[in-house]
């Protein structure tokens, strides 16, 4: 019987393919009384040794297909397994009640899952205990002898069907076979769907109970543009989504003839579209899809895939690599943004409540703790200024003061070189990322001072909003449309433009096709995004008429006070396909 079901479009994509249902274990079982704990605890060991393993190597695969920046949620994953505190409490459970390993498992994991997701005001531990939810259904299933699906064993053309779908879940998926993915849960912010949009794989998310529609076998249609998902389909309605996917694939196949394209709008006004990346290996993607830059180069992977801090060599090569590899065109690098939920083992940071508001980025640099680590980068940089055009951007600014602070060092290092006989670019640009909404206010300030801004949506967003993207009960409140955003940003690239500096913005919505045409009609000066996001984004520009999109700008910065509305606002002003 045919079905229709809408969902969530959460990667752009049109599949039409036989059912894969993703069907997790059985993982019950009993409470078992035991008099060799030790034995137990063995046991304990082992399962999660072998976790540990798997999701080494799910991560690899990850930073292979996905890049280093999308593999960075295994890592917190792993941080749980080794996390000493819980692993200790499961032995000391297992001991004190002589029960089985599963058994104090389960009740160990179930009380931080508990405690963390009652941190209603916590965000960052809400997500944890996710990520501990994820790892304790791995080490079940490992003590059980179970195996929980793996969908890189998927061979044929498919669409996986699924409740949810985990990141290691999403990373292990070749999109050879796989067309697409609908579940039950999630939006376009999950892990799963920005894993998606890496990978394009079609995804449509949030159908709310397509798995007790759909058997194994079962042809799925699924378009990820428009979220409509059908459950065995007409001969009719086949050809349908058939003449969408190859509409689709012909508009990428578009996109791609401009990619050594400029990228100019209708009327001839020029916008440079960047990339973002995370490690050097990633400028092969950017000059693959034609960006004219690197807008953010997130330097803090060099530490987390290191046993001790990178060394001022080593971080140089690093940085020559990039700057080579880019021939020439600007290329950002952001100093290190650690803290949050990027933890490094090898350095001793503070247990905090809620570290994505406390010690972390530049708050770390301009430290008496963080002082030698950031002289080190700032040095590292400077050296390999030489070798193409560099830009060094400082993250999570709040004040002034702290700006200074950190130009201070780079000037100071700086010196040292130069009296060292060491040969350092004259052309490098200084300016900070525009994450917090204090920033943000004050940017008129910051831009007598800075060189440039770059606005970091995601964060400004969700400080602004108050507001975790990734927490589903609180999505509706991510709105990167909403007047109270774009006030924020169009008071940024004002600001900057007042003093002849450039305004750019490194977060996703630099790549969102809607936001596109705002951020235009603001005079953004630079958009870097995803790089498989690129030529869609300059296909998009060459259709805007910037004269039209200053209208609507202002239209939606003034008239406007709900997202709902910029968005109604929006359609009268876009009138092609």
């Amino acid at each position: 019987m045919t079905e229709m079901l809408k969902g969530i479009a959460a990667s752009d994509g049109v599949a039409v393919a036989k059912a894969y249902l993703l069907v997790q274990p059985d993982l019950s079982f009993e409470t078992v009384s035991v008099e060799d704990t030790n034995a137990e605890e063995a046991r304990l060991d082992a399962a999660l040794e072998a976790s540990q393993n798997e999701l080494s190597v799910i991560r690899e695969k990850a930073v292979d297909s996905l890049g280093e920046e999308a593999a960075q949620v295994f890592d917190a994953h792993l941080m749980v397994l080794a996390d000493p505190e819980m692993v200790g409490q499961i032995k000391e459970t297992i001991r004190a009640k002589k029960t089985n390993a599963e058994a104090g498992l389960k009740e160990v994991t179930d009380m931080f899952i508990t405690l963390f997701e009652n941190m209603d005001d916590n965000p960052y531990m809400q997500e944890r205990a996710a990520d501990i939810r994820d790892v304790t259904k791995r080490v079940l299933a490992n003590l059980l002898g179970k195996k929980l699906p793996n969908p890189a064993s998927i061979n044929e053309e498919s669409v996986v069907i699924a409740h949810d779908l985990t990141p290691s879940d999403t990373a292990q998926l070749d999109k050879k076979f796989v067309k697409a993915f609908v579940t039950n849960i999630g939006g376009r912010t999950s892990h799963s769907a920005i894993m998606a949009r890496t990978l394009e794989i079609a995804a449509v998310l949030g159908t709310n109970n397509i798995t007790e529609l759909v058997k194994d076998g079962d042809v799925i249609a699924a378009n990820g543009i428009t979220g409509e998902v059908i459950i065995n389909p007409t001969e009719d309605q086949i050809a349908a989504f058939k003449a969408a996917g190859e509409a689709y694939a012909k508009q990428k196949a578009e996109w791609e003839l401009l990619k050594d394209a400029q990228t100019v709008t209708a009327d001839g006004k020029h916008f440079e579209l960047a990339a973002n990346i995370g490690t050097p290996k990633d400028v092969e993607g950017v000059n693959a899809n034609g960006a004219e830059a690197v807008g953010l180069y997130r330097t803090e992977f060099l530490y987390m895939d290191s046993q001790d801090f990178p060394t001022e060599d080593e971080q140089y090569e690093a940085y020559k690599a990039v700057l080579e590899g880019m021939n020439g065109k600007p290329v950002v690098v952001r100093t290190m943004d650690i803290g949050g939920d990027k933890e490094l083992p090898y350095f001793d940071m503070p247990h905090e409540m809620n570290p994505f508001l406390g010690f972390r980025a530049l708050r770390i640099s301009i430290s008496e703790t963080g002082d030698a680590m950031f002289r080190t980068q700032i040095r590292a940089l400077l050296r390999a200024s030489v070798h193409g055009q560099l830009r060094i951007m400082f993250p999570m600014v709040a004040l002034l003061t702290e700006f200074r602070k950190a130009k201070a060092v780079y000037d100071e290092e700086k010196a040292k070189l130069q009296a060292e006989g060491v040969a350092v670019a004259d052309n490098i640009q200084v300016g900070i990322m525009i994450e917090i909404p204090a920033a943000a206010m004050l940017a008129d300030q910051f831009a007598k001072e800075v060189d440039f801004f770059s606005i970091g949506t995601n964060d400004l967003i969700q400080y602004t909003m108050a507001a975790d993207r990734m927490n589903e009960q609180v999505s509706y409140l991510y709105q990167p449309y909403n007047p109270s955003i774009l006030r924020l940003i169009n008071n940024v690239i004002k600001a900057a433009h007042a003093e002849g500096k450039w305004a750019g913005m490194c977060g996703e919505m630099a790549g969102d096709q809607t936001a596109v045409p705002l951020l235009v009609g603001m005079g953004l000066d630079e958009f870097s995004m995803s790089a498989t996001s690129v030529l869609r984004t300059r296909s998009l520009m060459k259709k805007l008429d910037t004269k039209k999109m200053q209208e609507l700008a202002q239209r939606a910065l003034t008239e406007c006070a709900t997202m709902e509305e910029v968005l109604e606002l929006e359609k009268e002003y876009l009138d092609f396909d």
